[in-house]
Formats: C-alpha cells, sequence, structure tokens
C-alpha cells in the first residue's frame, strides 16, 4: 500500500535528567518505550534529536557567577571594561552580565540600537526617523535616549532592558556608563579593554577592534573556556550558547563529547532494532518571529554535534515547478509518474538548477534543528528528545 504520511515529528517524554545520568541509554530507551506505546516503528534514516539542555545537564556543565568574575578579572584586567552589543534577555545574557559586572570597576555598556544582534528591539525605525537619529552613526548618551525616547519596555516581557541591565551592573558593585551605538569603534573612546557579547557577527567585531587600537579584545567565547576551581566550562564556545540555571548559576552549551554521545546513542539503536538512524544534540532553531522580529538563534549553532548523515544540504525538486513548468500538460496518473521519475533520475547536485529554486539550501542540522525546537518547545511539555521520521524520503517512496 502506497504510503500517506511523509515527515512526523514526536516529542519523546523523558525522564528528568541529572548530573551523571546515562544519557545515551535514557535516550534510547525513551524512544523504544515510545515506539512500543504508540505503535509505530523505528526506521533506517529516521532522526533522534537530543536538546542541548539536557545535555549540558547530564555533563554538570554549570559555573557560578563567582567563577565567571575570577576569569573576567584575570582576562581583562579589572578596572573599566567596555562590554558591547549583548542581546536583551533575562534567561541568557542579564546572569553573564552580573558575573562580568564583580569582575570590574567599572562597566561601559554599550547597546545597539533600535535592537539586538537577535531582534529585541528597544526602539522602532519609526521612533528613530521621527527623532532625526541615524542609526549607523550616531551615538546616544543614557540622557539624550531618555530625552528622546523616554522609557521603552520589552513587547513581549515588560522589561526596561537599559534600566535593567543599569541596575544589575550597579548591584554586582561595579560603576556603570551606557551609550548606544553600532559602530564598534566607538568604544574605544572610553576604554582599550573590550568585551565583545555578539552572537554571530562576533569575529568581525573583533577584527575591527583589533585593527582600531583596542588593547584587549574578548568575546563570550573567550571566557570559561577552561574550568575555574572546578567549575564547568566550554572550549570552544564558553559563554556562548549559556542559560540561566540560578541566581548564582549558568548553565553552558554542552561541552565537546557531545559527538560520542551521538554516536553511542545510533549504536544503541542499532543493536536494539537492526536501524541505522541518525542522531542529532539541538538548540535554538534558525527562524525568525514575524510579530516580534525576533530572530531565534540565540546559541552559537543550532546543533553542536550530529552524526555524519546529517552533513550537508537538501537536494530536492521543487514539486510544484515541474508541475507547472516541464509536465505543465500532463494530469493525473501521467502527471505523478513524469515527476517520479524526474525525482529518481535527479542529479545528485542541484545548485543552479530551475527546478530546485526556493528548496532552501539550508544546512540538514539546522532545518531538523528549528523543527525539534518547534516541537520540543521551552516550557513544560517534557519532551527533550524529538524523533523525526520520513525527513529524508520524497514523492516516490
Amino acid at each position: 500500500m502506497e504510503r500517506k504520511v511523509g515527515t512526523v515529528s514526536r516529542g519523546i517524554r523523558c525522564p528528568i535528567i541529572r548530573q551523571g545520568d546515562d544519557l545515551a541509554a535514557i535516550v534510547t530507551n525513551s524512544v523504544l518505550d515510545a515506539a512500543k506505546s504508540e505503535g509505530f516503528e523505528i526506521r533506517d534514516r529516521d532522526v533522534i534529536s537530543i536538546t542541548e539542555s539536557i545535555v549540558a545537564r547530564s555533563q554538570g556543565n554549570y559555573a557560578s557567577i563567582d567563577a565567571l568574575s575570577k576569569d573576567v578579572k584575570a582576562k581583562l584586567g579589572g578596572s573599566t571594561i567596555g562590554v558591547i552589543f549583548p542581546i536583551l534577555s533575562r534567561n541568557r545574557f542579564a546572569i553573564c552580565l552580573k558575573g562580568i559586572a564583580m569582575g570590574a570597576k567599572k562597566v561601559v555598556l554599550m547597546l545597539s540600537y533600535p535592537s539586538d544582534e537577535v531582534g529585541n528591539a528597544l526602539l522602532t525605525y519609526d521612533q528613530l526617523d521621527d527623532a532625526g537619529i541615524n542609526p549607523y552613526s550616531d551615538v546616544l548618551t543614557l540622557e539624550k535616549y531618555r530625552e528622546l525616547f523616554g522609557e521603552n519596555k520589552h513587547e513581549f516581557t515588560g522589561v526596561d532592558y537599559v534600566d535593567y541591565y543599569r541596575q544589575l551592573i550597579q548591584d554586582a558593585g561595579a560603576e556603570v556608563e551606557i551609550i548606544f551605538a553600532n559602530n564598534p569603534r566607538v568604544i574605544l573612546n572610553y576604554t582599550k579593554n573590550v568585551l565583545t557579547c555578539d552572537i554571530h557577527t562576533r569575529k568581525r567585531t573583533k577584527r575591527i577592534l583589533k585593527e582600531a587600537g583596542a588593547e584587549i579584545v574578548l568575546g563570550l567565547d573567550d571566557l570559561l573556556t577552561s574550568s575555574v576551581e572546578g567549575s564547568g566550562y566550554n572550549e570552544k564556545y564558553g559563554l556562548l550558547g549559556s542559560n540561566k540555571s540560578t541566581e548564582d548559576t549558568v548553565k553552558l552549551f554542552p561541552r565537546e563529547e557531545c559527538k560520542e554521545l551521538v554516536l553511542d546513542v545510533q549504536k544503541k539503536i542499532l543493536d536494539a532494532t537492526g536501524k541505522h538512524v541518525e542522531v542529532m544534540v539541538y538548540g535554538d532553531g534558525a527562524f525568525k518571529d514575524p510579530q516580534g522580529k525576533i530572530w531565534e538563534l540565540a546559541d552559537p549553532v543550532v546543533s553542536p554535534a550530529y552524526t555524519d548523515g546529517l552533513i550537508g544540504t537538501p537536494n530536492e525538486l521543487k514539486l510544484k515547478y515541474l508541475a507547472d513548468n516541464d509536465f505543465a500538460q500532463l494530469s493525473g496518473e501521467a502527471l505523478k509518474e513524469a515527476i517520479s521519475n524526474a525525482i529518481r533520475e535527479k542529479d545528485e547536485n542541484l545548485v543552479g538548477n530551475m527546478a530546485s529554486q526556493g528548496t532552501t539550501p539550508r544546512q540538514l542540522t539546522d532545518l531538523i534543528g528549528s523543527l525539534c525546537d518547534l516541537t520540543s518547545g521551552s516550557g513544560d511539555k517534557g519532551t527533550p528528545v524529538v524523533l523525526v521520521q520520513g525527513y529524508f524520503d520524497n514523492y516516490t517512496n
């Protein structure tokens, strides 16, 4: 019988994960138990995706803000530091800012505007236009910002992040000065020691600052790259991808041994079922909210570890293009057979082929990770593992 269902994404319920748990065994058993309970079978090329949160938790990859402050002081000198381009987030950055401020005498906080890197807005472009402000060149003091725009609360959280961050820095015992600018060179008018907190543009920002004469330039990826007095760490990403755990602790992005985890789960499923599945660890998906204009990806990558079958991009033909162009004269079974043959005979590389336009040539891990992030959510669903079936099928399967 012809299959009538394509891709299916299932959230898999799991136990609450704690440090030291055998995560590979828990993930494998949870997927197999779900299959038995719900009456579906594991197939070759199914994708098992594990949220980064439970991976880091099982690794015990946590650090206190005291450890962070010591690292900041050792690497940035402990005097006046420029903290530039942070995202506006209580979960992602506020706890980090607290630790950073504890490691400095003064923080010059430079916020990008009208929004941060991932789209959290301080202002709208209409507000800038009405005030005659050019965000590409104008530098605003806190006083000028308040004079022109007053208090601006985040659309979803209701937080005035300017005042929230100011208070955090002061409560941590540091002096604070806040400016608004989008040119990283501006911070050098205040200090030569700079911590740039952008995520996806950090390499360019570091280069610009170094070329402009900064003495010390670090990114969030340069902090907690090794253990500080027994703390967690991430050798590749440092603080990038971290989340608030408690009022004094951050959970870091999973360390590089999570590659061993995905290979272990893959082997355990093969041993239990005879099926060769793909496995990945995923964090934030790469998608944008049309209402709030927020780009979800606050992690440095969607997937820090995955099996080799997830390397690459889709190689797909656009069915509606074939139906409207190559086979416009056909219908019914003749159209179905013609399209099926075109799919079976397609080239291994369709780059430049008009019939593949609009098929989103993104990394497989970014696409699948986004699907999984939307499936699992970030709240109380209790499904930190997602099983995706049929993703690699096409019209002929």
